[in-house]
């Protein structure tokens, strides 16, 4: 078995009575790329800073290749961090910035302009090498720091959120950017963000933190389908959570009723509760259908239509059951075509029994 690239064991970060980061277990393989992400002070960019070097943990060990590195100061450990802010030095031209680690590392400089040069080319930029930074746009701005951060061959990247200052057409262009770097390269990538669509569109697999504790870890498909409890159910968004007391228990099932009615829901891997408790299961928005005719069978909820989102081909419909929940749906636009919602006074939710996914007791 082979071992991790980096392991953290029983981590702890207080800042004086503040914890920050409390009781964190996980390991990163050599190669892959993991998000980190949470709420803002969750304590994913505290983990982030441990990891770099630039925190040292109040209790616990961070490991990387079997080595503890608690005291280990950042500039000798092989982990760049790319910042929010991109920490680029105003004063230097875009070649220069990307020069700078391999002067600090004794690069000579004819080596240094080259492997600049060509990591500018390998960001699509070159023609903006001898530019000074404040000349540069803000995707411009950011492969500038990439290169800067790539040019000394590191084994691990650590990147804070940093596409959170970019427009939404530049975010959707560097996450392609960051993902195919990444696998060409080889290199472990440590991203850290509070966007879901960046975390899940990139990621091998994804940490979720709140409150200084890690939620869950999984891929994101994992984390999207079966979310460990309501809080990742909540944050990843688009899921329509439904709770009530528990009536009825068997082998796999439970029976959960509520004011949205009565509904029973498959257990999995997750301990029986007891009649009274009260629990709660998700339906994914994409996994939920419509319909203007009440089914005749099966786990219905009477609504109305509130609003409808249009991203693309992909419209969410928001409704309303009759106890007030809002409720959601996802569909194609063809399939929405089909149905004349407008003139309906009621439409009906309804899912299959195999997708409400329970995450326990509330």
């Amino acid at each position: 078995m082979v071992a991790p690239l980096v392991e953290f064991r029983s981590v702890v970060k207080r800042f004086d009575d503040f914890v920050a980061v409390e009781d964190v277990n996980f390991t990163i393989d050599a190669g892959e790329f993991v998000a980190i992400m949470g709420p803002s002070g969750c304590g994913k960019t505290t983990t982030l800073r441990m990891l770099a070097g630039l925190e040292a943990p109040s209790e616990g060990n961070i490991l990387m290749d079997g080595r503890v590195m608690n005291d280990v100061p950042a500039h000798e450990r092989d982990t760049p961090l790319v910042w929010q802010s991109l920490a680029l030095f105003p004063f230097l031209t875009a070649r220069e910035n990307v020069e700078f680690g391999l002067q600090m590392r004794g690069v000579g400089a004819a080596e240094c302009r080259r492997r600049a040069l060509e990591w500018l080319d390998r960001m699509e930029i070159s023609e903006f090498a001898e530019r000074d930074i404040a000349s540069l746009s803000g995707g411009q701005k950011q492969r500038v720091a990439l290169a800067r951060s790539l040019v000394i061959e590191p084994r691990i990247l650590l990147l804070d959120e940093p596409l959170s200052a970019l427009d939404a057409n530049l975010v959707i262009r560097m996450q392609s950017v960051l993902t195919k770097l990444q696998r060409e390269l080889g290199i472990t990538f440590v991203y850290v963000t509070h966007s879901q669509s960046e975390a899940f569109a990139m990621a091998d697999r994804v940490v979720i933190m709140s409150r200084g504790h890690i939620s869950q870890i999984g891929s994101p498909k994992d984390i999207y389908r079966a979310p460990a409890n309501r809080f990742v159910a909540e944050f990843v968004g688009r899921n329509n959570i439904i709770s009530g007391a528990v009536t009825k228990t068997a082998a796999k099932t439970v029976t959960i009723e509520g004011s949205l009615g009565s509904f029973t829901v498959q257990t999995g891997q997750h301990d029986a509760p007891r009649k009274g408790d009260v629990a709660c299961f998700v339906i994914a928005a994409d996994l939920a259908q419509i319909s203007v005719k009440k089914p005749k069978s099966g786990n219905v909820i009477p609504c109305s239509l509130i609003s409808e989102e249009f991203i693309g081909s992909v419209v969410t419909l928001f409704l309303e059951a009759e106890d007030g929940s809002e409720l959601k749906v996802q569909l194609q636009e063809r399939e929405l075509a089909k149905m004349d919602l407008k003139s309906a006074t009621t439409i009906y939710l309804s899912w299959a029994d195999e997708h409400g996914h329970y995450i326990g007791v509330d």
